[in-house]
């Protein structure tokens, strides 16, 4: 599967399978051999049966903007993207060093400004719409903003990998990675005798202990939920997948009320409090007494709860202001300032892409298939 790269206006296409020589790369070796002994007309009906078992089962995405509203299958492709444990090494590694730098961006811009001090960003930032002015002095719980976080990742050649673009606010795809893994698992079996596949199905159980270890000091048992805007929302199979994957209620803003400063969700058995919200509601409609006060996807009192430190919400409110185009360059200098180190990953160069719409492949979940060595 190709990468789009752009070289001063000109296209050309990096081959992930093949050498400059046309000989296979290593990583694709054993894949290669097998794809020459699948008939053509196989993988075809391989795809068309994978496309069955999508609709049967409702995995689908709506794109906000199109007319006719109609929803979409998630793109799977039988052929796919491998990556050697060297490789998701640096990845991994790059992508981590560039979240923690994000997250100390976000505990400063809210608090102490120095990197605004420091002349690396401008003061303008505090005038920008995502922004939090509700936020400044406000601490989170551990400092963590960016609880979860997708960096977008495009490939230019054998050993480039550049950021396109870091997404904090409300980062949403990765039940369709695990979706598609399972897909492949099913489809062919074969695939996963050949190579020795990185696991990628805990990471509901991951992401359930991740929001547990952030809640209140003290909660021993906390409960956590996960805010949906409803049935209606572009990504509403994702919500429900991981709700049901980590064993959570999925709520929606009316299932939720504040009482004393304190987060309660509406049950049978009477109100229970929550400790922590993984939302999927962007800021503005999280709390209509805080923000757009016509809203009716989020609760009433929330921020006001969540600034007395009573309730965690994940991401934190404000990320938005990290994630921006606006933000974008800078962060590789974020990285030297608050870590002292170098970016493991870079940014996409101009001189490979002057305009970042131009680029049509991208890396979107860097987990879609890890080999390990």
């Amino acid at each position: 599967m190709p990468v789009l790269e752009i070289v001063m206006g000109s296209k050309k296409y990096f081959d992930e399978m093949h050498l400059s020589d046309a000989t296979v790369r290593n990583v694709y070796a054993s894949y290669a051999e097998w794809l020459k002994s699948i008939p053509a007309d196989q993988l075809e009906s391989k795809r068309q049966e994978a496309e069955i078992l999508f609709r049967r089962v409702g995995i689908t995405f709506n794109v906000y903007g199109e007319n006719d509203g109609v929803e979409r299958l998630i793109p799977f492709d039988v052929i796919p993207r491998l990556l050697s444990a060297k490789e998701w090494a640096t990845l991994s590694k790059g992508a981590i060093q560039r979240v923690r730098a994000l997250n100390m961006f976000l505990d400063d811009i809210y608090h102490g400004r120095e990197i605004i001090q420091a002349g690396i960003v401008s003061e303008d930032i505090l005038k920008h719409s995502q922004y939090r002015p509700e936020m400044f002095n406000v601490d989170v719980p551990q400092g963590i903003y960016a609880h979860i976080a997708g960096i977008d990742i495009v490939r230019t050649g054998e050993d480039q990998f550049y950021v396109l673009e870091d997404n904090l606010r409300t980062p949403s795809g990765v039940s369709y990675m695990i979706e598609d893994r399972k897909m492949m698992m099913r489809l062919f079996p074969e695939l996963f005798r050949r190579y020795s596949i990185a696991p990628v199905e805990h990471y509901p159980q991951v992401l359930k202990n991740n929001l547990r270890a952030v809640a209140q000091l003290g909660i021993k048992d906390p409960t956590v939920v996960l805010l949906t805007p409803g049935a209606y929302n572009s990504a509403y199979f994702e919500h429900a997948f991981l709700a049901q994957q980590m064993g959570v209620e999925l709520v929606e803003g009316q299932d939720l009320f504040v009482e004393n400063d304190r987060v309660y969700m509406r049950t049978t058995q009477g109100p229970k409090r929550v400790d922590v919200i993984y939302r999927r509601v962007d800021d503005d409609f999280l709390d209509p007494a805080a923000f757009r006060p016509k809203s009716t996807l989020g609760c009433s009192g929330l921020l006001r709860a969540y600034q007395a430190g009573h309730v965690n919400i994940c991401n934190a409110i404000g990320t938005g202001i990290a994630d921006d185009k606006s933000i974008y360059p800078y962060v590789p200098r974020m990285i030297e300032f608050y870590l002292g180190e170098q970016p493991l990953l870079a940014n996409v160069p101009t001189r490979i892409c002057r305009d970042p719409q131009d680029l049509q492949y991208t890396l979107d979940h860097l987990s879609e298939l890890v080999v390990k060595e």
